[in-house]
């Protein structure tokens, strides 16, 4: 008697049969331009002519002879060491406000989501327009204290510090897992911790802090990652900024943020191959700081079983 086949049977080649259309998106959309690019990434190609391999050659260029290089990664790992920091402080702390029992709870929680539901095109028009060092809503406010306002899109110095500012605004997303991740704090912990005379400090450091680390971790990631892929509010609020006709990035190139850089890069000088080198050495930076960030992860403490 024919021995069937453990592994095939008609219920795994039904199922195969369902995935393959997944399968060949996964194949032509995902896994060929992956390896597309590092092809690329070691050519020198600009759409018209044939990719012209070059070896390392985009790499060196890169590392060695290019100072707009360097000056896209810094500007980038500041946003990420100083924005993301006070963002996911702006989101806890919205988390705690929103998950306080008062009236008109549901219209606050709408209010602090709202901005995230906005087109980021919009949202950066918007907020060139409240930073304007002249005429400017955010100036306006410092001058009913006496201070005056800096040049905040227009001064390399005030530059990057705007687009933190701009960012807490978008801190929507973050707020709302924050506040998921509060409702499942045991209530039993608070009055345990109460009974024991621990003030508000003391719960929030030794009760929720602990509790909410997972979710404090996963949102610390994904900012991370988001962090590189900034690119629509710089490109927009920017542009035109930076001078000699090279698109947005100014001034002085203060914002010329890594991603935006790629664009131009791949569409304004149309260096595909380079643009691909640089978008390796991205995928390899995160990686390596994400590595990182895990193997020091000993903070997040997880609800045992």
């Amino acid at each position: 008697m024919r021995k069937k086949n453990r592994w095939f049977g008609r219920a795994e080649v039904v199922g195969l049969a369902f995935a393959t259309p997944w399968l060949i998106g996964l194949i032509v959309f995902g896994l060929y331009p992956i390896a597309a690019s590092f092809y690329l990434s070691l050519c020198r190609y600009n759409i018209v002519r044939p990719p012209l391999f070059t070896g390392l050659e985009n790499y060196r260029l890169l590392i060695f002879d290019d100072p707009h290089f360097w000056k896209s990664l810094w500007n980038t790992l500041y946003l990420t060491a100083f924005g993301l920091p006070v963002q996911l402080i702006a989101a806890l702390t919205a988390a705690l406000a929103l998950n306080a029992r008062v009236k008109g709870q549901p219209l606050f929680r709408a209010v602090i989501y709202l901005p995230t539901v906005v087109p980021s095109v919009a949202t950066a028009i918007i907020w060139v327009w409240i930073l304007n060092p002249e005429y400017g809503l955010f100036n306006a406010a410092l001058s009913w204290f006496g201070i005056n306002g800096p040049g905040w899109l227009t001064d390399p110095a005030w530059s990057k510090p705007a687009l933190i500012i701009v960012g807490i605004w978008g801190i929507g997303n973050t707020a709302i897992i924050f506040l998921a991740g509060l409702q499942q704090v045991p209530q039993s912990l608070y009055e345990a911790a109460i009974v024991d005379g621990a003030n508000t400090w003391q719960r929030f450091r030794n009760v929720t802090i602990p509790i909410l680390s997972p979710v404090v971790f996963f949102n610390l990631v994904m900012g991370i990652i988001g962090s590189f892929q900034y690119f629509t509010h710089v490109y927009v609020m920017t542009a035109g900024l930076m001078g000699g006709g090279r698109g947005a990035g100014g001034p002085e190139f203060s914002t010329l943020v890594y991603p935006l850089y790629l664009y131009q890069n791949a569409f304004l000088f149309f260096r595909m191959g380079y643009a691909s080198a640089m978008a390796w050495i991205m995928f390899l930076i995160v990686a390596l700081i994400l590595v990182v960030v895990f193997r020091t992860s000993k903070w997040v403490h997880y609800e045992s079983a």
